[in-house]
């Protein structure tokens, strides 16, 4: 019968800094292979939690006297030790060390000099073609411990070298190699003829492993892994600390490095004859970051997604895990399925909100290696993401249509690209990873929706972009229902969308593209241009006008706007009467929204959210001048005007509102109304007023569609038969 296992909480080991998190999986590694193969570990939110039969006395004696490190060189590195001008204090002491737990770190070093001296490398280590010998030989003769190191530090295949972004340039980052400073801190807790455990090894253990104060933190470097102990400038008190780090931090976090191992794959999606498959790694794309810009991303060695899970967990299942090491993102495509591995931080955000990481894992912590201090690079956390069901992330797999989102990526990071472009391309990328990563859909799926439409409009207007990326993709229904936050504005902008004839949608109005928006055309009569909202509105509405009116026979004009998407008499009357200082921020959301609205797909009608029934009215003149500007055969459909009875398009009303003529333009439309003998009221015979209404603001309000109940009941308002006189 096992003992019962003991629950320790490591609060030293954390997920952030990468130095706490590896640290933890080198703790569970070491116990599990030297001490307790049944050990399990979990994550909490203060920290790691270790079960095992180890005590927390038991566990602090195991690494202080029995703990055998794992054999790690890099004689291919210069500074590894190895060559004449290196640092060699760690590797010599623990090249003639005596300790039974050395030997195997001491067998190790001399087979590699042996390696070396039959390749004929003393004096300086290899380059390129020398190096990647060297590795080969090195993956033949190493024994197995040694080996771990290799396959997490480099990677082989097709001839060349690769090095996994976690570790470095092959297990070194500049001038720093970490093996050589592992062999130093090694010395520092160790002694190499006994085995036995330094004073400086008693007081830094506790620290490392339970966070306790400890005294006497070293000045030494510990590279990328834990930016804030690595010293430099603001790092202390003054202008500039020094480096503040625990020897066993370094140890651990390099025993713990080791359970990623990294291999290289083909791809037969991808144009590279190979590409570096390390676990749960992915090209960077700093979306979501707000301090990251275009060069750092540029200069960034790669992402890294360290999982996280919140039950019990043995090593063996961890390094399965992290063996496979991969996330994939599913696709639908013109209804067919698929999947492909997650290739970078949007991919793997995408990814882990359709459940494609393991379903055990709970979060990630999201790290970047970025270039920050000169040249060297740090690891720079950039947030935890859980794992869970997100359904609005569903929404991005519209823009993988004709690969839209690759190609505009790769666009916006050429030289030829607008500044403008790379501007939008940038918080298009921010508004998509918060779309996948942030629980509440409206706020995020509409700010991603107007991220699209800014888009739409800069790659509308750069030539250069027309040759190298398509007009945003159609964008389906879903996008209404996630986004629709029952604003006026949002109401506005779904009814002007859908609004305007077949043969010429509002998107033709906004960007230069064909009818269906799929083909860029520069040279679009169309196109309106980069207009505010009411010129916009009032030039949309007046070239409509010119077109001839549809027949009887011909498809419903903005019926399906009308029936799905039409907006309510609240929305108008506050586009109308929207207070002068608030008509400004009014205007510009509204035409925000509609530039991405404009890209869903006609076809499919829209499902809005049910409002309550509206309590607005408009003046009298207003609701002729909107029955007046309403398409024929929508009022025949409405019984509202005989299918015979002739229906002018209202050029002339039109012309005198942008003129700023509103009482003429009413004039018109009551005189039109009294000619087709529609009911209204005998008395007054003048026509109503608008007073304090602006003309092109009101000739750009008849442009907004009107629910087909909201229509006809202001229609019943105006259109009263005379009150019966008493007998």
């Amino acid at each position: 019968m096992s003992p019962t296992p003991h629950a320790l909480l490591l609060r030293g080991c954390t997920p952030v800094p990468l130095a706490h998190y590896l640290k933890a999986l080198g703790v569970l590694r070491l116990v599990a292979e030297q001490a307790d193969a049944e050990a399990t570990g979990h994550w909490t939110d203060d920290g790691f939690v270790l079960e095992s039969r180890l005590d927390r006395t038991a566990l602090l004696d195991f690494f202080l006297h029995d703990y055998r490190p794992t054999p790690v060189i890099a004689p291919w590195n210069g500074g590894s030790g190895f060559y004449p001008k290196d640092n060699a204090i760690g590797m010599s002491a623990l090249e003639t060390a005596t300790a039974a737990r050395l030997r195997p770190y001491a067998d190790t070093i001399r087979l590699a000099r042996a390696r070396l001296a039959a390749a004929g490398i003393t004096t300086d280590s290899p380059k390129e073609e020398a190096k990647a010998a060297l590795l080969a030989r090195l993956r033949a003769a190493l024994p197995d411990a040694a080996l771990r190191w290799l396959d997490a530090a480099v990677v082989l295949g097709d001839g060349s070298v690769r090095y996994p972004p976690l570790l470095g340039t092959g297990g070194n980052d500049g001038r720093l190699d970490f093996t050589n400073n592992l062999m130093q801190r090694l010395v520092e807790l160790m002694d190499p003829a006994s085995g036995a455990p330094t004073p400086l090894a008693g007081q830094h253990l506790p620290a490392a492993l339970f966070a306790e104060a400890a005294p006497g933190l070293l000045d030494r470097a510990i590279g990328q892994f834990q930016p804030g102990a690595a010293g430099g400038p603001n790092a202390g008190p003054g202008y500039f600390g020094s480096a503040q780090v625990n020897a066993w931090d370094f140890v651990l976090m390099l025993e713990g490095a080791l359970l990623f191992g990294a291999a290289v794959t083909r791809r037969l999606e991808s144009g590279d004859p190979a590409a570096l498959a390390f676990p749960f790694a992915v090209r960077p794309r700093l979306a979501g970051v707000a301090t990251g810009g275009a060069a750092d991303e540029a200069a960034a060695r790669g992402e890294l997604w360290l999982p996280l899970w919140q039950r019990p967990c043995s090593y063996p299942e961890l390094s399965a895990l992290l063996a496979e090491g991969r996330v994939t993102l599913g696709r639908r495509l013109r209804g067919q399925t698929g999947a492909r591995a997650a290739r970078d931080g949007l991919d793997f955000a995408r990814a882990i909100a359709s459940y494609g990481a393991d379903r055990g894992l709970s979060a990630f912590e999201r790290y970047a290696f970025t270039m920050r201090a000169g040249k060297a690079y740090l690891a720079t956390p950039l947030g935890r993401i859980a794992v869970e069901r997100r359904p609005a992330a569903d929404l991005i797999t519209d823009l993988d249509r004709n690969a839209f989102l690759d190609r505009l990526r790769s666009h916006a990071r050429s030289d030829t690209a607008a500044a403008a472009v790379r501007s939008a391309a940038r918080r298009l990328d921010d508004a998509l990873f918060a779309l996948a990563t942030v629980p509440e859909a409206g706020e995020p799926a509409q700010r991603a929706l107007i991220a699209l439409g800014e888009v739409q409009r800069v790659l509308g207007a750069s030539r250069k972009a027309h040759e190298a990326v398509p007009p945003v993709p159609r964008l389906q229904s879903d996008w209404v229902q996630r986004a629709d936050d029952g604003s006026a504005e949002f109401r506005l902008a779904l009814a002007l969308a859908a609004s305007g004839p077949p043969v010429l949608p509002m998107r033709m109005a906004l960007a230069p593209v064909d009818v269906d928006g799929r083909v860029w055309q520069p040279d679009s009569r169309e196109h309106l241009g980069q207009r505010a909202l009411v010129p916009l509105l009032g030039a949309a509405l007046r070239r409509r006008l010119l077109l001839p009116q549809p027949t009887a026979e011909d498809a419903p004009y903005e019926t399906v706007a009308a029936r799905t998407s039409g907006a309510n008499v609240t929305a108008l009357a506050d586009f109308l009467h929207a207070a002068p200082q608030n008509v400004a921020a009014f205007d510009a959301r509204t035409l925000a929204l509609l530039r991405g609205l404009a890209l869903l797909d006609p076809s499919r009608p829209q499902t809005v959210r049910r409002q309550p029934a509206s309590t607005a009215m408009l003046p009298a003149a207003c609701i002729a001048l909107l029955l007046v500007f309403t398409p024929r055969q929508r009022l025949v459909a409405l019984d509202l005007l005989d299918q015979d009875c002739p229906w002018p398009a209202p050029r002339e009303a039109a012309a005198r509102l942008a003129a700023g003529d509103v009482a003429g333009a009413v004039g018109l439309a009551w005189r039109r109304l009294r000619s087709a003998r529609l009911p209204i009221p005998s008395h007054p015979h003048a026509p109503p007023q608008l007073p304090g209404l602006d003309g092109p603001r009101l000739l750009a309000a008849l442009t907004v569609p009107l629910h087909d109940a909201a229509l006809k009941n202001l229609a019943r308002r105006l259109l009263r038969q005379p009150a019966p006189s008493a007998s």
